[in-house]
């Protein structure tokens, strides 16, 4: 049966807070590959590529927006657009965001939201889904995706559903906040009940009208955001001052649990919206102790664990039984897994304390590569540098700071006042405090570099750019 061509809207917002330490504030897990080789956002794409579908747009954080584009370009994916929000207004706003951007195209486009930090084993279970459930979206329903439960988590919302029609559609009763094992365990054996998946699918008209009735102020912001939209390359920005008055709240609590259009379909796909270390050790295979184990691990006597380390360094652990312990760079996380979804009390410890280790990693992305601090003291800096094929930081100049680069790897493009130079490995350049310099890599491969600054104030905002590829001028 032919089906309409249904647009997909993938959301990349988030804090990175239940992954911790290894996802960061500026850099949160749908960036990372958390489950597999590829990076979460890149699976998430991957997974609606195909007749049934149009180009994707992505709905992103003006932050992520040059990490977004060049990681769909690596995985050869392309976007249809990509709709920067200036704050984080939750997915309520997001779907308004993309219904409009839709809108503005003179099409009523089917829309299927999701966000891009979510597992799904079976993907062809997850099309099939979406195919069921575009009739009932063509009659005006917001349609969502219920994961049939094997288990009483505590972790999830959840649907009560209603007898399903003949396409094994059904409407959805209500929607149930998280609850406690024993009204989950409930739910479990009545069978009436799945699991809030968070992905939803309906025409932009009809999100549009649900607005208009439940958040008309917060649609009324956001429609003046778009009246006149900036438009750079892929990426689309909206106002800022109007986008910032809609209201932080998401589509379930916003208009679904309100809507009298909701209609849910089951499905088995594999799903898990890895919300915690304990919901990757479920999904991931374990060894012969059932220990989830990645990177550098030597473990004994140990049982039923998830043991990770992602900062080069060796791992070990003696008895322990379900435990999480990941250790990057600069952070060690070490709970039970059954506790681990706690980490977000430790998150906002270490927000209000002002630790940088929940802002960035200690490897630090740039559109450009990376950089990762390897010591410092009050007046120097040591970092180690890597600049991608083709690619150059910003004409630049620090008022505080003079540096010193040493090449270990590739040829590197150096730009000193007036003077530019190719340097190759075991060369190195001086550049005093208040010189215009630039950095580039011409090769085709990776450039690595030690770069040594001296000066009084060494943060990252003593950066005066004066030309930039990536917009930060």
């Amino acid at each position: 049966m032919e089906v309409s061509i249904i647009r997909p809207v993938i959301m990349s917002g988030g804090a990175g807070t239940r992954l911790w330490p290894l996802s960061r504030r500026t850099f949160p897990k749908q960036l990372l590959p958390i489950a597999a080789t590829q990076t979460m956002l890149q699976a998430t794409v991957a997974r609606v590529v195909g007749r049934d579908f149009s180009a994707p747009v992505i709905v992103a954080s003006e932050d992520h927006r040059f990490f977004v584009k060049r990681q769909l370009e690596d995985a050869g994916l392309a976007a249809e657009a990509i709709l920067l929000e200036p704050v984080g207004r939750n997915t309520a706003s997001a779907a308004a965001l993309a219904a409009l951007w839709s809108q503005a195209g003179g099409k009523d486009e089917i829309l299927l939201l999701m966000p891009s930090d979510h597992v799904v084993d079976d993907a062809e279970a997850f099309r099939a889904a979406v195919r069921k459930g575009v009739a009932a979206a063509e009659r005006g329903g917001l349609v969502t995706f219920g994961i049939r439960p094997d288990e009483p988590n505590t972790q999830y919302g959840y649907i009560e559903l209603d007898a399903a029609d003949e396409a094994g559609v059904h409407r959805v009763l209500q929607f149930v906040e998280k609850p406690d094992e024993a009204r989950a365990r409930d739910y479990l054996e009545s069978g009436r009940f799945a699991w809030n998946s968070g992905i939803f699918l309906f025409k932009a008209s009809s999100l549009l009208d649900e607005m208009r009735r439940h958040l008309p102020e917060s649609l009324e912001a956001i429609s003046r955001s778009m009246e006149a939209p900036e438009q750079d390359g892929p990426f689309i920005r909206p106002d800022p001052h109007a986008f910032a008055q809609a209201r932080n709240i998401s589509i379930d609590h916003g208009i679904m649990e309100k809507t009298d259009r909701a209609f849910v379909v089951p499905v088995d796909m594999g799903w898990s919206d890895v919300g915690s270390w304990q919901a990757l050790w479920n999904m991931a295979p374990g060894d012969a102790h059932n220990n989830v184990v990645q990177g550098d691990v030597l473990a004994l006597d140990t049982s039923n664990s998830l043991l990770r380390s992602d900062g080069g360094g060796l791992l070990t652990a003696i008895g322990l039984d379900g435990m999480a312990v990941v250790a990057v760079r600069d952070a060690i996380f070490v709970a039970p897994l059954a506790r681990s979804a706690e980490v977000r009390r430790l998150v906002e410890q270490l927000q209000a304390e002002g630790r940088e280790c929940v802002e960035a990693p200690a490897k630090v992305a740039r559109p450009w590569g990376s950089y990762e601090a390897i010591d410092r003291g009050p007046t120097f800096q040591i970092k180690h540098i890597v600049v991608d094929p083709g690619q150059r930081l910003s004409l630049q100049k620090h008022a505080h700071r003079s540096e010193h680069w040493v090449v270990v790897e590739g040829t590197a493009e150096v730009t000193v006042g007036e003077t530019v130079a190719l340097l190759e490995a075991n060369q190195s350049t001086y550049i005093p405090a208040g010189t215009v310099h630039r950095l580039a890599n011409p090769g085709t491969v990776p450039l690595k570099l030690i770069e040594v600054q001296c000066g009084s104030y060494l943060g990252e905002d003593d950066i005066v750019r004066l030309d930039d590829e990536y917009g930060r001028s």
